[in-house]
């Protein structure tokens, strides 16, 4: 067992509070899970994949009553949950992508919510806490690895906010110089920010949890490095160009991104935009998401468990990038994101060099814009 997993079982002793609360809790999102999902079925919403994962999400309910009174051993019905959960997540995204959305409006406060997307982000949740009790972790556990996400969300964020004020700062001099800067002009600003903006924001988190300089994992370019770069980027494009395909296949539609959009109108752009893949976004976004947030993660999660939780929050932020069309496009281009999110993340924690995931980024996104140059 790796020092990782040691320090992951050895923090949850003496937890003062019952067994029973992480399938309890289980049980409770599995079950409104499955209400979202029945609404809708009893409501007429003729989808099969729709009656499937609600049965999925009242199986994944009852695994969760079976643990909590001890009934099925946790090594049992704790993967079970979390195949059965996972199931329910891929059908409902799959509903989504095809414009049911089961929307409704909550009694006295007119607000409108999707049932499905209720549905989709509930059991993405119960997936993690039968993860978590098939694991063995205490409520104190899981407590301490919510507290830990919800500080890499922030850091994520503040990531965002901090490309915001470096553009505003960034694009004074133009200004100043040559008046209201051309959309070009922006655009240099714009990924020279990514370097300010999430570089700054990588120092600041170093110096407040005070880590050293080396907590970076950056090192020298060797024939080895240039290999996993290489493949890196095969593996990347082939899974892109895999999971494109299937999704077709299916009838799903994915949206552009902003960008993409941007460059339809102004093809000159990509003069700028293609070696900014590879020197400021590739390399800052991978400093930030992979070597400080996974890196992070790994002090409370496992190896995979840090990977899955980097790339959500990766996922979670890209999603204004996204906002281009409807509810499932979106939700289907941010799958394939998450996906690739998963490689970088891979990647990354079996080279433990930034360097690695940060040109495989780099240059996959540039190869995306290529054609479009051409």
């Amino acid at each position: 067992m790796s020092d990782t997993a040691q320090a992951v079982e050895g923090e949850d002793d003496g937890d003062p509070l019952p067994s029973a609360v992480v399938p309890t809790v289980g049980t409770v999102l599995a079950a409104l899970t499955a209400a979202a999902l029945l609404i809708p079925a009893r409501d007429g919403i003729d989808e099969p994949a729709l009656w499937i994962a609600a049965a999925g999400a009242l199986l994944t309910t009852g695994l969760f009553l079976t643990r909590r009174h001890e009934l099925l051993e946790r090594r049992l019905a704790g993967p079970a949950a979390a195949g059965s959960s996972l199931l329910v997540v891929l059908l409902s995204g799959y509903v989504i992508t095809q414009g049911v959305l089961a929307s409704v409006v909550l009694p006295g406060l007119g607000w409108s919510i999707s049932l499905l997307f209720a549905a989709f982000f509930v059991a993405a949740g119960t997936v993690g806490i039968a993860v978590a009790d098939a694991a063995g972790l205490s409520s104190r556990g899981v407590k301490r690895r919510l507290g830990l996400t919800g500080e890499m969300l922030v850091l994520a964020f503040v990531g965002l906010i901090g490309i915001s004020i470096a553009a505003v700062f960034l694009s004074l001099p133009v200004q100043l110089l040559a008046g209201e800067p051309t959309e070009l002009q922006w655009t240099v600003v714009e990924y020279l920010s990514f370097a300010v903006g999430l570089g700054g924001v990588a120092a600041g988190y170093l110096a407040f949890r005070g880590r050293e300089r080396s907590f970076i994992d950056l090192e020298a370019p060797t024939l080895w490095t240039v290999g996993w770069v290489v493949g890196g980027l095969l593996l990347i494009l082939a899974a892109n160009l895999g999971i494109s395909s299937l999704m077709t296949a299916v009838g799903i539609e994915g949206s552009d991104h902003t960008t993409t959009q941007r460059v339809a109108e102004n093809p000159d752009l990509l003069l700028v935009i293609i070696p900014s893949m590879i020197l400021f976004v590739g390399p800052f976004e991978e400093l930030l998401y992979r070597n400080l947030i996974q890196k992070s993660l790994y002090e409370r999660f496992s190896r995979p468990g840090a990977i899955v939780v980097a790339s959500v929050v990766f996922t979670l932020v890209h999603i204004s990038a996204y906002a281009t069309a409807g509810a499932g496009q979106l939700l289907a281009s941010l799958s394939l994101l998450f996906v690739l999110s998963l490689i970088l993340g891979a990647i990354y924690e079996r080279t433990e060099n930034l360097l690695v995931p940060a040109l495989v980024h780099g240059c996959y996104n540039a190869v995306i814009f290529l054609p479009m140059y051409l």
